[in-house]
């Protein structure tokens, strides 16, 4: 028999006792639970926080509200130009609307830490407000009211280029 057949088939090396499989197996278990770890503190530490204080009490006249917004047949678009950004309210005949009321708060999507409020001018359906904002995907949360004090409610995501 060679010295080859008797090794295993193996050529030199040390061999693979159980505590180089136990320290292989440890490793590899450390490194998935510490990305893990990094990543769940990460998750928290970057949450925006709740978008309603109590979910029951919101769900009860959601429909009641859902069914008047949608009965105002508004559209909304967003838009970043030379640094303006502009908010314009149309109907279903792509006509502007009148609006009593907008707050708006603009952000990312992921954390709060770059949110902010403009100030807007307002003409025929159009709100209009001069930003500083990087390229990116950001969020605009917004509460629109109609003259008759009808709530309007949207998230509208803005796609700004460089």
């Amino acid at each position: 028999m060679t010295e080859r057949s008797q090794a295993g088939g193996r050529t030199g090396g040390k061999p693979l006792t159980g505590r180089k499989v136990l320290l292989i197996a440890v490793g590899a278990f450390a490194v998935i639970l510490t990305a893990n770890m990094t990543l769940a503190v990460r998750a928290v530490q970057t949450f925006p926080g709740l978008e309603v204080d109590n979910s029951f009490v919101a769900s009860q006249n959601f429909n009641e509200e859902l069914a008047a917004q949608l009965a105002l047949g508004w559209d909304v678009r967003a838009r970043v130009e030379d640094g303006l950004l502009t908010i314009a309210f149309t109907d279903e005949a792509g006509a502007p609307v009148e609006i009593a009321a907008m707050e708006a708060v603009v952000g990312r999507a992921t954390h709060v830490r770059d949110d902010f409020a403009p100030e807007f001018s307002y003409y025929r359906g159009t709100f209009t407000a001069p930003v500083d904002i990087r390229p990116g995907n950001w969020n605009i949360r917004l509460v629109a009211h109609a003259p008759d004090g009808t709530e309007f409610r949207q998230r509208v995501v803005l796609h700004v280029t460089g």
